[in-house]
Protein backbone atom coordinates (compact mmCIF):
# COMPACT_ATOMS: atom_id res chain seq x y z
CA UNK A 1 0.00 0.00 0.00
CA UNK A 2 1.86 2.88 -1.49
CA UNK A 3 -0.55 6.06 0.50
CA UNK A 4 -0.67 6.94 4.04
CA UNK A 5 -4.19 6.53 5.69
CA UNK A 6 -4.26 10.18 5.95
CA UNK A 7 -3.55 11.03 2.23
CA UNK A 8 -6.30 8.40 1.55
CA UNK A 9 -9.06 10.41 3.67
CA UNK A 10 -8.07 13.44 2.18
CA UNK A 11 -7.97 11.84 -1.66
CA UNK A 12 -11.82 12.18 -1.75
CA UNK A 13 -11.76 8.49 -2.54
CA UNK A 14 -14.65 5.95 -0.80
CA UNK A 15 -12.40 5.01 1.98
CA UNK A 16 -12.85 1.17 3.64
CA UNK A 17 -11.20 -0.11 6.66
CA UNK A 18 -11.87 -3.10 8.30
CA UNK A 19 -11.23 -4.79 11.89
CA UNK A 20 -8.82 -7.45 13.12
CA UNK A 21 -9.76 -9.74 16.45
CA UNK A 22 -5.75 -10.32 17.73
CA UNK A 23 -5.98 -13.81 19.27
CA UNK A 24 -6.21 -14.65 23.04
CA UNK A 25 -3.02 -16.09 23.44
CA UNK A 26 0.65 -16.18 21.74
CA UNK A 27 -1.00 -18.61 18.59
CA UNK A 28 -0.64 -15.71 16.14
CA UNK A 29 -0.49 -17.35 12.36
CA UNK A 30 -4.67 -16.91 12.15
CA UNK A 31 -3.96 -13.44 12.49
CA UNK A 32 -1.08 -13.19 9.77
CA UNK A 33 -3.45 -14.89 7.95
CA UNK A 34 -5.92 -12.28 8.30
CA UNK A 35 -3.79 -9.73 7.62
CA UNK A 36 -2.09 -11.30 4.28
CA UNK A 37 -5.79 -11.44 3.42
CA UNK A 38 -7.21 -8.03 4.17
CA UNK A 39 -3.82 -5.92 3.20
CA UNK A 40 -4.20 -5.29 -0.11
CA UNK A 41 -8.06 -5.05 -0.02
CA UNK A 42 -8.85 -2.16 2.19
CA UNK A 43 -7.43 1.08 2.89
CA UNK A 44 -6.39 0.46 6.33
CA UNK A 45 -6.85 -2.20 9.19
CA UNK A 46 -7.70 -1.20 12.53
CA UNK A 47 -6.46 -4.18 15.83
CA UNK A 48 -8.89 -3.99 18.43
CA UNK A 49 -7.80 -3.09 22.08
CA UNK A 50 -9.31 -5.65 24.36
CA UNK A 51 -12.42 -5.53 23.12
CA UNK A 52 -15.64 -6.03 25.75
CA UNK A 53 -13.15 -5.81 28.17
CA UNK A 54 -11.68 -9.33 27.25
CA UNK A 55 -7.92 -9.91 27.71
CA UNK A 56 -5.84 -10.49 24.21
CA UNK A 57 -2.86 -10.24 22.00
CA UNK A 58 -2.48 -6.16 22.31
CA UNK A 59 -3.28 -3.86 19.45
CA UNK A 60 0.42 -2.54 19.21
CA UNK A 61 1.67 -6.16 18.29
CA UNK A 62 -1.36 -6.24 15.62
CA UNK A 63 -0.50 -3.25 14.48
CA UNK A 64 3.41 -3.95 14.28
CA UNK A 65 3.03 -7.07 12.52
CA UNK A 66 0.26 -5.28 9.80
CA UNK A 67 3.63 -2.90 9.58
CA UNK A 68 5.66 -5.83 8.97
CA UNK A 69 3.32 -7.06 6.58
CA UNK A 70 3.41 -3.85 4.10
CA UNK A 71 -0.31 -2.86 5.48
CA UNK A 72 -1.55 0.30 6.92
CA UNK A 73 -2.34 0.00 10.46
CA UNK A 74 -4.56 1.75 12.98
CA UNK A 75 -3.73 1.42 16.58
CA UNK A 76 -6.98 1.44 18.71
CA UNK A 77 -6.28 2.83 22.51
CA UNK A 78 -8.50 2.56 25.00
CA UNK A 79 -8.36 4.48 28.64
CA UNK A 80 -10.01 2.13 30.71
CA UNK A 81 -6.51 0.12 30.68
CA UNK A 82 -3.77 2.50 31.52
CA UNK A 83 -2.85 5.06 33.13
CA UNK A 84 -1.78 8.66 31.25
CA UNK A 85 2.06 7.78 31.25
CA UNK A 86 1.64 4.35 29.99
CA UNK A 87 -1.07 5.89 27.35
CA UNK A 88 1.39 8.69 26.24
CA UNK A 89 4.68 5.85 26.47
CA UNK A 90 2.62 3.17 24.10
CA UNK A 91 2.15 6.27 21.23
CA UNK A 92 5.35 7.12 21.82
CA UNK A 93 6.57 3.31 20.92
CA UNK A 94 3.91 3.40 18.51
CA UNK A 95 4.94 6.14 16.24
CA UNK A 96 8.75 5.00 16.52
CA UNK A 97 7.74 2.36 14.50
CA UNK A 98 6.00 3.65 12.21
CA UNK A 99 1.91 3.48 13.23
CA UNK A 100 0.79 6.54 12.16
CA UNK A 101 -2.82 6.60 12.80
CA UNK A 102 -4.92 5.95 16.05
CA UNK A 103 -8.60 5.58 17.12
CA UNK A 104 -9.33 6.68 20.78
CA UNK A 105 -11.37 4.87 22.82
CA UNK A 106 -12.75 5.19 26.38
CA UNK A 107 -13.04 1.90 26.32
CA UNK A 108 -15.94 -0.35 27.51
CA UNK A 109 -16.78 -1.54 31.29
CA UNK A 110 -14.71 -4.13 33.12
CA UNK A 111 -18.26 -6.03 34.19
CA UNK A 112 -18.58 -6.73 30.43
CA UNK A 113 -15.32 -8.73 30.39
CA UNK A 114 -13.24 -11.96 31.55
CA UNK A 115 -11.36 -10.58 34.29
CA UNK A 116 -14.49 -9.32 36.55
CA UNK A 117 -12.11 -8.50 39.35
CA UNK A 118 -9.83 -6.38 37.38
CA UNK A 119 -9.89 -2.31 38.25
CA UNK A 120 -10.81 -0.04 34.86
CA UNK A 121 -7.88 2.28 35.12
CA UNK A 122 -10.15 5.61 32.85
CA UNK A 123 -8.14 8.33 34.35
CA UNK A 124 -8.95 9.76 30.93
CA UNK A 125 -11.48 9.51 28.11
CA UNK A 126 -11.70 9.29 24.47
CA UNK A 127 -11.51 13.11 24.31
CA UNK A 128 -9.08 13.50 27.02
CA UNK A 129 -6.44 11.44 24.93
CA UNK A 130 -7.15 13.14 21.74
CA UNK A 131 -6.03 16.58 23.14
CA UNK A 132 -3.00 13.84 25.21
CA UNK A 133 -1.72 13.56 21.66
CA UNK A 134 -2.10 17.14 20.30
CA UNK A 135 0.35 17.68 23.23
CA UNK A 136 2.64 14.77 22.17
CA UNK A 137 2.57 16.46 18.93
CA UNK A 138 3.43 19.61 20.22
CA UNK A 139 6.89 18.22 21.93
CA UNK A 140 4.89 18.38 25.37
CA UNK A 141 3.96 15.47 27.34
CA UNK A 142 0.77 15.97 30.04
CA UNK A 143 3.31 17.18 32.86
CA UNK A 144 4.22 19.64 30.43
CA UNK A 145 7.73 18.40 29.74
CA UNK A 146 9.95 18.86 26.60
CA UNK A 147 10.01 15.97 24.56
CA UNK A 148 12.80 14.58 22.79
CA UNK A 149 11.17 14.19 19.22
CA UNK A 150 7.45 14.57 18.15
CA UNK A 151 4.66 12.81 17.08
CA UNK A 152 2.12 13.15 14.06
CA UNK A 153 -0.82 11.17 13.98
CA UNK A 154 -4.18 11.14 11.95
CA UNK A 155 -6.49 10.69 14.84
CA UNK A 156 -9.57 9.28 15.00
CA UNK A 157 -12.86 8.92 17.24
CA UNK A 158 -15.99 6.94 17.48
CA UNK A 159 -19.45 8.17 16.88
CA UNK A 160 -22.57 6.23 17.42
CA UNK A 161 -25.29 7.65 14.73
CA UNK A 162 -28.01 5.22 16.25
CA UNK A 163 -28.12 6.60 20.23
CA UNK A 164 -31.49 7.23 21.40
CA UNK A 165 -31.59 9.84 22.90
CA UNK A 166 -29.03 11.47 20.24
CA UNK A 167 -28.44 14.74 22.11
CA UNK A 168 -25.48 13.42 24.09
CA UNK A 169 -24.15 12.23 21.18
CA UNK A 170 -24.37 15.56 19.69
CA UNK A 171 -22.00 17.30 22.44
CA UNK A 172 -19.57 13.63 22.42
CA UNK A 173 -19.02 14.43 18.87
CA UNK A 174 -18.45 18.08 18.69
CA UNK A 175 -16.10 17.95 21.57
CA UNK A 176 -13.81 15.09 20.03
CA UNK A 177 -13.85 17.37 16.31
CA UNK A 178 -13.26 20.16 18.54
CA UNK A 179 -9.65 18.00 20.60
CA UNK A 180 -8.59 17.14 16.86
CA UNK A 181 -10.51 13.98 15.34
CA UNK A 182 -9.80 13.76 11.87
CA UNK A 183 -12.23 10.83 10.91
CA UNK A 184 -14.69 8.89 12.69
CA UNK A 185 -15.79 4.96 12.09
CA UNK A 186 -18.89 4.27 13.58
CA UNK A 187 -20.96 2.19 15.82
CA UNK A 188 -23.19 0.03 13.82
CA UNK A 189 -25.37 1.24 11.15
CA UNK A 190 -28.55 -0.55 9.45
CA UNK A 191 -31.23 2.36 9.08
CA UNK A 192 -29.62 4.45 5.80
CA UNK A 193 -32.48 6.93 6.20
CA UNK A 194 -31.55 7.38 9.68
CA UNK A 195 -27.75 8.24 8.68
CA UNK A 196 -28.20 10.04 5.93
CA UNK A 197 -30.19 12.55 8.83
CA UNK A 198 -26.89 11.99 11.26
CA UNK A 199 -24.79 12.40 8.00
CA UNK A 200 -26.50 16.05 7.36
CA UNK A 201 -25.67 17.30 10.39
CA UNK A 202 -22.02 15.45 10.50
CA UNK A 203 -21.25 17.20 7.25
CA UNK A 204 -20.85 20.66 8.62
CA UNK A 205 -17.83 19.76 10.68
CA UNK A 206 -13.91 19.14 8.70
CA UNK A 207 -14.16 15.19 9.75
CA UNK A 208 -14.06 12.05 7.14
CA UNK A 209 -17.01 9.65 8.48
CA UNK A 210 -16.71 5.77 7.93
CA UNK A 211 -20.29 4.19 8.43
CA UNK A 212 -19.55 1.12 10.97
CA UNK A 213 -20.97 -2.14 9.01
CA UNK A 214 -21.32 -5.59 11.82
CA UNK A 215 -21.81 -8.15 9.75
CA UNK A 216 -25.11 -10.15 10.44
CA UNK A 217 -24.87 -13.79 10.34
CA UNK A 218 -28.48 -14.59 11.95
CA UNK A 219 -31.79 -13.42 12.24
CA UNK A 220 -30.98 -14.42 15.89
CA UNK A 221 -27.72 -11.68 15.90
CA UNK A 222 -29.69 -9.22 14.69
CA UNK A 223 -32.65 -9.47 17.21
CA UNK A 224 -30.23 -10.08 20.25
CA UNK A 225 -28.34 -6.66 19.00
CA UNK A 226 -30.90 -4.69 18.77
CA UNK A 227 -32.78 -6.16 21.65
CA UNK A 228 -29.22 -5.52 24.05
CA UNK A 229 -26.45 -3.39 22.24
CA UNK A 230 -27.09 0.36 22.91
CA UNK A 231 -26.97 2.44 19.77
CA UNK A 232 -28.01 -0.45 17.45
CA UNK A 233 -31.06 -0.37 15.85
CA UNK A 234 -31.47 -3.66 13.33
CA UNK A 235 -35.09 -2.42 10.91
CA UNK A 236 -37.41 -5.67 10.89
CA UNK A 237 -36.90 -5.92 7.31
CA UNK A 238 -33.50 -7.18 7.47
CA UNK A 239 -34.11 -9.62 10.59
CA UNK A 240 -37.14 -11.11 8.20
CA UNK A 241 -34.40 -11.45 5.17
CA UNK A 242 -31.78 -13.09 7.34
CA UNK A 243 -34.87 -15.39 8.96
CA UNK A 244 -36.21 -16.34 5.81
CA UNK A 245 -33.24 -17.34 4.75
CA UNK A 246 -32.12 -21.10 3.58
CA UNK A 247 -30.87 -23.76 6.26
CA UNK A 248 -27.22 -22.97 5.67
CA UNK A 249 -27.76 -19.58 4.60
CA UNK A 250 -27.95 -16.90 6.49
CA UNK A 251 -24.40 -16.14 6.59
CA UNK A 252 -24.48 -15.71 2.92
CA UNK A 253 -27.88 -13.87 3.35
CA UNK A 254 -25.87 -11.29 6.31
CA UNK A 255 -23.04 -11.11 3.40
CA UNK A 256 -25.50 -9.71 0.56
CA UNK A 257 -26.91 -6.98 3.19
CA UNK A 258 -23.51 -5.95 4.29
CA UNK A 259 -22.42 -5.46 0.60
CA UNK A 260 -25.67 -4.06 -0.40
CA UNK A 261 -25.80 -1.29 2.05
CA UNK A 262 -21.77 -0.44 1.08
CA UNK A 263 -22.68 -0.59 -1.88
CA UNK A 264 -26.04 2.23 -1.70
CA UNK A 265 -23.75 4.08 0.65
CA UNK A 266 -20.92 4.42 -2.07
CA UNK A 267 -23.57 5.16 -5.11
CA UNK A 268 -25.24 8.00 -3.27
CA UNK A 269 -21.73 9.00 -1.70
CA UNK A 270 -23.71 8.96 1.94
CA UNK A 271 -20.12 9.35 4.07
CA UNK A 272 -16.91 8.94 3.15
CA UNK A 273 -16.53 5.60 3.35
CA UNK A 274 -17.08 2.04 5.39
CA UNK A 275 -15.45 0.02 8.12
CA UNK A 276 -16.19 -3.32 8.09
CA UNK A 277 -16.59 -5.35 11.43
CA UNK A 278 -16.84 -8.94 10.40
CA UNK A 279 -16.47 -9.98 14.29
CA UNK A 280 -14.19 -13.28 14.34
CA UNK A 281 -15.40 -13.74 10.38
CA UNK A 282 -12.35 -11.74 8.82
CA UNK A 283 -12.18 -14.52 6.00
CA UNK A 284 -15.31 -13.21 4.57
CA UNK A 285 -14.78 -9.65 4.82
CA UNK A 286 -13.45 -10.16 0.50
CA UNK A 287 -16.75 -11.48 -0.18
CA UNK A 288 -18.55 -8.61 1.32
CA UNK A 289 -16.09 -6.62 -0.95
CA UNK A 290 -17.50 -8.45 -3.95
CA UNK A 291 -20.94 -7.95 -3.20
CA UNK A 292 -20.53 -4.20 -2.69
CA UNK A 293 -19.06 -4.38 -6.37
CA UNK A 294 -15.26 -3.69 -5.17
Amino acid sequence: MGMKFKQILDSGKFVVTAEIAPPKGTDLEQMYHHIELLKDKVDALNVTDHQSSVMRFPSLGGCLAIKERGGEPILQMTCRDRNQIALQSDLLLAYSRGIENVLCLTGDAMTVGDHKQARGIFELDSVQLLRAIDRLEESKDLGGNDLGGAVTYCKGAIVTPEADPWEPQYIKFEKKVDAGAEFFQTQAIYDLDNFARFMDYARQFPVKILAGIVLLTSARMARYMTENVPGIFVPGDLIDELGSAPKGRALQTGIEIAGRMIETLKKEAVCDGVHIMAINREEVVPDILAAAGF
